[in-house]
């Protein structure tokens, strides 16, 4: 998957990862759950506004909004992680980085497979791969819903 191929923030950070030794690359993304910031106080008292992640090991709940409409709709994406799950809480990190503040029409863009665009296999267990993948597909589902019916 060529970089060119994605939003600027996600290639950015594609870049960023593919810099370093794979080592370092598992560094990266312990450093982006550590960033991952706290939810707001109305979903912290509301957790059932968000939707679990079933297929991730560690607990892992999102919420994706799309805020305004047509070709000015832009997400907010919402997650809670373990603060325990390191692994789990990087990949959350990863698509709040990336996709947070993002055009909708940008996250419902990103391949589902982009996993694999930041140097991870082998790196990470397939199973926390395949627990990526499943939290991008719920955030392009959660987005789809927002949009729909809206136009410019």
């Amino acid at each position: 998957m060529s970089e060119a191929a994605l939003p600027a923030r996600f290639a950015a950070l594609v870049g960023d990862f593919l810099a370093l030794a794979p080592p370092d690359r598992v560094a990266l993304l312990i450093e982006l759950g550590d960033d991952l910031p706290e939810l707001p106080e109305h979903l912290r008292s509301h957790p059932e506004l968000l939707e679990p992640v079933t297929e991730c090991q560690s607990p892992l709940s999102v919420l994706a909004v799309v805020e305004h409409s047509g070709a000015g709709a832009v997400v907010r994406l919402h997650v809670a992680a373990a603060p325990h799950a390191p692994v789990t809480r990087g990949f959350a990190g990863v698509l709040h980085t990336t996709l947070d503040g993002s055009p909708a029409s940008e996250v419902l863009a990103l391949p589902g497979d982009v996993a694999g665009a930041l140097g991870l296999d082998g790196v990470v267990s397939p199973l926390r791969l395949r627990g990526f993948t499943a939290l991008l597909a719920r955030v392009q589902r959660q987005v789809a819903v927002g949009t729909q019916g809206v136009s410019d």
